[in-house]
């Protein structure tokens, strides 16, 4: 059965990709590493949520302690329209890195299961942090399963967020929408 790491955001975006992979015959251990997540009640909140999902769904899980933030920041200052980018780098970079210490024979990650997520982004640099650590990245469109993740997580009692993780989704959620394009203007 080939080991596959999959990187994952929360509990509720696991709740799709995990049964689909398992089903597809491979053996699943999820990672959790999301220094991007602000404020640090919010990433607690999100670790609870993905331990309850593991629980109940018997999926081993590598909690990696390292929550730094500040490094999430530094690597986007000045650059923060492309935020998402130098995001999805720091956490498959770091998930390429477990995976080859782990000798896993693919690693993957739940933000594929988001509709608002850049999927061609994350394919771009999950490959390029494939290669850079000699393991495969899987990538797979599991958008398709962007509802069931609602029904699901609900169904299983998971806390559910609101917003992407990082300080500038949380604002884009619930800003006003004058203020959002102050900040935010387009490029």
């Amino acid at each position: 059965m080939p080991k596959v790491l999959l990187h994952i955001c929360c509990g509720p975006c696991a709740t799709y990709p995990v049964p689909v992979l398992r089903e597809q015959g491979y053996d699943v251990r999820g990672y959790f590493y999301n220094p991007n997540i602000h404020p640090y009640s919010e990433y607690l909140k999100r670790r609870e949520a993905l331990e309850d999902f593991a629980r109940q769904t018997d999926l081993p899980v590598i909690y990696d302690e390292k929550y730094n933030p500040v490094q999430y920041f530094q690597n986007i200052s000045y650059r923060e329209s492309r935020r998402c980018l130098f995001c999805y780098r720091l956490r498959l970079e770091q998930a390429a890195h477990i995976a080859k210490k782990g000798k896993f024979d693919y690693f993957t990650t739940t933000l594929l299961v988001s509709k608002y997520q850049k999927h061609q982004q994350i394919k771009e640099v999950g490959e390029t942090m494939g290669d850079k650590y000699k393991v495969p990245f899987l990538y797979q469109d599991f958008r398709e399963g962007f509802k069931e993740t609602v029904t699901r997580s609900k169904a299983m009692g998971l806390y559910r967020q609101q917003y992407c993780g990082c300080l500038y989704s949380e604002m884009e959620r619930y800003a006003p929408r004058d203020l959002v394009r102050e900040v935010f203007p387009k490029e």
